[in-house]
């Protein structure tokens, strides 16, 4: 362990009473909205959608609360404070992603579906494998995001708390997954939304206090704080060029152009985030719910230079690489440094700043396991399984139990990813997505010809392929930093299967309507399109 890393484990044990207090005050504050709202909720469309009350502004800070994840605080400060501009790359990619969210998918998904994906899907193609299949793809994809979430609280909370036991990380990341289901069960999305909107205006604000301070140390010159990145990074000039996470190889070269499609292409299909627009009363709310996130979530990723390039600068490669080998710790030693790696005020800084990432890492994995645990519920539950016969009251509750089922999952796995970069594995998620969601749903608001069968060979297809590559791939196996690395069955040389299993959803769902012998229901595309395009009869 590096000597500020000594430095914070001992600092944080002296301060850790305040640490601990910071850490209960946000756990606290969150359970009461949880169940505070859980009071209000009093039916399917209060659990699953919030009753559809919260406003354009709210819903564009809910959105941001629930996109801003782990990912986007740990992973890519720690990725450009590795690898300088191709790091940035991250930012770049989720934030061009909501152009796709916004000018293809709010406003149809808010007038065409009521509580989940399978809705818009089901509208106009035979129910239950349809849903049965949306479901599936739905669970699959926020088990893969929760898997980033819990990565970054384990180390997160072990930093803090001097934990470098693997036992002890594995605990944090069974103690995060435990306040989940506690979250979702009792407060369903009206509490989730609220814990959401506290946590971005929480990492917005220990974002614009870093970005000043970062700032101020260089005299609020920009080229003076690159300059000084560059330099300590020990690789100079190419730290600011492309190419040096990226660029080695032509493998790591189409790496990268298939990381590009993925985080482009990705959010669109993500459950947590689809889930967000029925929250709203119409679809003008929902487009401009999207407005006000991209604002916000615009502002968030410019700043994250501020936090790359200033963890670069201040502190060096051999510090960052200590504390944990993927860069996730970047932003917190951030901090530290900052106030002074022999005071208090770095102390508090640097347990203020971790709260915030706390609070970032349970509101995201709230978000998640709603989407999933509506989609188990709603889709599977009540349509498929109980044939659309289920109470609004025996579908909430099987929502509940489902959160139970999902949070047991997602604490194994992430056990087993806790040493992963958190924004890698988020581009997986989204690699996921963007091959059996999105083709479905663009296909299924668009095209007029796409059959049940077209639907269900894009889902799969697409989850298949892409699933399927992720586990013969380096961040398996084969690699030091593989989920696990003693071991070597990867043959797909890509850590991101976008390239192949994007094109690949598509070219399905394409295949599999063309070869179908059912005929497409026309006249139900016909009341689809009026809906999706003027909210004609949306819920």
């Amino acid at each position: 362990m590096s000597p500020a890393m000594t430095f914070a484990a001992n600092e944080a044990s002296q301060h850790r009473p305040l640490i601990i207090s910071l850490f209960a005050a946000f756990v606290i504050a969150t359970l009461f909205i949880t169940v505070w709202a859980g009071r209000q909720t009093k039916d399917a469309a209060d659990f699953y959608a919030g009753g559809r009350q919260f406003s354009a502004f709210q819903n564009g800070l809910a959105v941001s609360g629930d996109y801003m994840s782990a990912a986007s605080f740990l992973g890519i400060a720690g990725a450009i404070a590795l690898f300088g501009y191709d790091g940035f790359l991250y930012s770049i990619g989720f934030l061009v992603a909501w152009l796709v969210a916004l000018l293809l998918v709010a406003e149809p998904l808010r007038n065409s579906g009521r509580y989940t994906m399978g809705d818009v899907l089901a509208y106009r193609m035979r129910q239950r494998p349809v849903r049965t299949a949306a479901g599936t793809s739905t669970i699959v994809v926020s088990i893969f995001y929760l898997l980033a979430q819990m990565a970054g609280a384990g180390v997160l909370v072990s930093l803090l708390l001097g934990i470098t036991s693997d036992a002890g990380k594995i605990l944090i990341v069974a103690l995060v997954g435990v306040l989940m289901i506690v979250y979702v069960s009792i407060g369903g999305m009206k509490g989730t939304t609220w814990v959401q909107m506290v946590k971005a205006v929480l990492l917005i604000g220990g974002t614009i206090l870093i970005t000043f301070l970062v700032l101020l140390k260089f005299n609020f010159n920009v080229s003076d704080l690159l300059g000084k990145a560059a330099e300590n990074s020990g690789k100079g000039a190419a730290f600011l060029e492309p190419g040096l996470q990226y660029g080695a190889t032509g493998t790591s070269k189409l790496d990268f152009i298939s990381l590009g499609i993925a985080l482009v292409l990705g959010t669109a299909g993500l459950p947590h985030i689809l889930i967000r627009f029925y929250t709203v009363p119409n679809a003008k709310a929902a487009r401009k719910s999207v407005n006000w996130a991209i604002g916000i979530i615009g502002a968030f990723y410019l700043m994250t230079i501020a936090l790359g390039f200033g963890a670069a600068a201040l502190i060096s490669q051999d510090e960052i690489i200590a504390s944990n080998p993927s860069g996730n710790t970047a932003a917190p030693l951030l901090a530290l440094h900052l106030g002074g790696v022999d005071s208090a005020w770095g102390a508090i800084l640097l347990a203020t700043i971790s709260a915030v990432a706390f609070a970032t890492i349970l509101a995201v994995v709230a978000g998640l396991t709603l989407a999933s645990s509506s989609s188990f519920a709603h889709d599977i539950y009540a349509n498929v399984i109980k044939k659309g016969m289920a109470t609004e009251k025996e579908e909430v509750r099987a929502a509940r139990l489902a959160t139970i089922g999902i949070g047991a999952v997602s604490i194994l796995l992430g056990a087993l990813a806790r040493d992963l970069n958190v924004a890698g594995l988020v581009a997986l998620a989204f690699a996921v997505a963007a091959s059996a969601n999105l083709p479905t749903i663009l296909y299924s608001l668009f095209w007029k010809r796409f059959t049940t069968q077209g639907a269900l060979w894009s889902i799969y297809g697409g989850l298949i392929v892409a699933v399927g590559l992720v586990l013969f791939s380096p961040v398996v196996s084969g690699d030091p930093k593989a989920m696990f690395p003693d071991v070597d069955f990867a043959w797909f040389p890509l850590k991101n299967p976008g390239i192949i299993s994007i094109p690949f959803g598509f070219l399905m769902g394409w295949l599999g309507t063309v070869l179908s012998k059912e005929e497409p229901d026309t006249a139900k595309y016909a009341e689809l399109e009026v809906r999706s395009l003027t909210g004609t009869g949306a819920h």
